[in-house]
């Protein structure tokens, strides 16, 4: 037996994108639902994504911390890896921060359906309940925050040994060997928490290097780090064929790297898919184009003028925060609003170690579109903050327009560079100049002075570089 409630705003999907645009539309007056099967709000990000997999990414970062003050007249003894315990901590991270979203949701008064929600039309949701029976939900407005899932690759399709970004995440055991198939921010992230667990990882990307997109002056300080961490680092290199047995899986590789090796497991992270089929979007007007996204407009309507969507499901950069703000524009153009999602700036974090951040236009994309740049850049080795904490294997640089000296984008390679890029987001969507960059006083010792000393390279005035302008 169903039961019937209407909705002015009806967000499908709990995750960062939709629970902030949950969270906002109630904000601004309207009666709010939030549909999605998981216990609370979270969504993959909370759930098995973002938050477990940073959790993870501390532990190594303290193994790698114990590791490196011997340099500093320090030692540890050998660490004892409890891998029930660390499984435990993790989920216990999770179980705290998707409960404190439940309870936010409470306070806001926004209706959680625990559920799989599809489409029966533009205005009528049919929620298949988590507990049991079906709930129809009628509502005005709907935004569609469906998320995302792991790619797969058919070769790897009925192997038991494989991996996913998800099961990775389970830490179900510490392999003795582990391949991990690409080279991408999911891939060495997870990679880099297996190495320090204990692991034999290896990676391979099918292209020329690692991180393809991203700055290769930055990648190449991470690549030096891995190169170390990581058993064996195969670039232009694709599998070929697999093999699975009792003693686990043999590979075989074509490309710079021609040879078969045995691993204990294979960590498939070659990207991740829209979830834009399944629940109905075919009975109403929204469209999905060839690539599997809904389209949408700078307001993030579909086709279908009531109905909206937000994160995963609408393109790249497939981040939490991209999606958070997208809903948040969404809602506010329900509620009445007159706004857009036009963001100049929207910064890119790898949390491996060294750390990897961007925002802006890169120096790659300056190159492909033939947009003439000044690259400003300010080495962590004249760094005293780097220093002090042993960690100079960095590097800050400023994309500037030569003509107007505005900051077009910024890049970061080190420790803690995902927390320092969002001065570089700030910089851009202020439309601020090398000068403002440089004028702007900076705490000493910081990391932080690495951004204004980078606009004094532009300058060829760096305190702690002498690197003259050039006429």
């Amino acid at each position: 037996m169903s039961t019937t409630e209407s909705f002015q705003l009806v967000v499908l999907g709990g995750g960062p994108g939709g629970y902030a645009a949950a969270f906002l539309g109630a904000d601004l007056g309207l009666k709010t639902a939030i549909v999605d099967m998981e216990e609370n709000p979270g969504g993959v990000c909370l759930y098995r994504g973002c938050i477990p997999s940073k959790a993870l990414l501390h532990i190594a970062k303290v193994l790698h911390e114990a590791d490196a003050a011997r340099a500093m007249g320090i030692e540890f003894g050998q660490p004892r890896i409890d891998v029930e315990a660390v499984r435990t901590w993790k989920e216990g991270v999770v179980r705290k921060l998707t409960g404190g979203v439940g309870q936010i949701a409470k306070f806001r008064k926004v209706t959680f359906v625990r559920g799989f929600g599809t489409f029966i039309d533009a205005h009528t949701l049919a929620v298949s309940l988590a507990l049991g029976g079906e709930q129809l939900i009628h509502f005005d407005h709907c935004i569609v925050a469906t998320g995302s899932r792991p790619a797969t690759l058919p070769m790897f399709k009925d192997v038991a040994r494989v991996l996913d970004s998800t099961s990775a995440l389970e830490l179900r055991e510490v392999p003795r060997s582990l391949l991990v198939v690409g080279g991408g921010y999911i891939g060495l992230e997870l990679g880099s928490v297996y190495a320090s667990l204990g692991a034999r990882v290896s990676v391979v990307e099918m292209m020329p290097g690692l991180l393809p997109g991203a700055d290769r002056d930055l990648v190449a300080v991470l690549e030096k780090r891995v190169a170390k961490s990581f058993e064996h680092v195969m670039v232009d290199t694709k599998v070929v064929k697999v093999r699975e047995d009792a003693d686990g899986i043999l590979v075989n590789f074509g490309g710079a790297s021609e040879q078969s090796i045995r691993y204990d497991h294979v960590l498939v992270s070659v990207g991740r898919k829209p979830n834009t089929t399944g629940f109905g979007l075919e009975k109403t007007k929204v469209r999905v184009n060839d690539r599997g996204f809904i389209d949408v407009d700078d307001q993030r309507r579909t086709n279908e003028p009531n109905i909206f969507a937000i994160g995963d499901v609408t393109g790249d950069p497939m981040l939490a925060h991209k999606a958070s703000h997208e809903g948040r524009v969404a809602a506010e153009v329900i509620a009445g609003h007159k706004v857009a999602f036009e963001p100049n700036a929207i910064p890119a974090v790898i949390f491996t170690d060294p750390e990897i951040a961007w925002c802006g236009l890169t120096e790659t994309q300056a190159k492909e579109r033939g947009i003439d740049v000044a690259v400003a850049k300010f080495p962590w080795g004249a760094s005293g903050r780097a220093m002090s904490i042993e960690r100079t294997d960095g590097l800050t640089k400023l994309i500037v327009d030569p003509k107007t000296e505005r900051v077009l984008g910024v890049g970061i390679v080190g420790a803690g560079a995902g927390d320092l890029i969002s001065e570089g987001a700030l910089a851009i969507e202020m439309a601020a100049t090398a000068a403002d960059v440089k004028l702007t006083i900076h705490p000493h010792p910081t990391l932080s002075e690495t951004i204004m000393e980078a606009a004094e390279v532009f300058y060829g005035q760096s305190t702690h570089v002498y690197r003259p302008k050039r006429s």
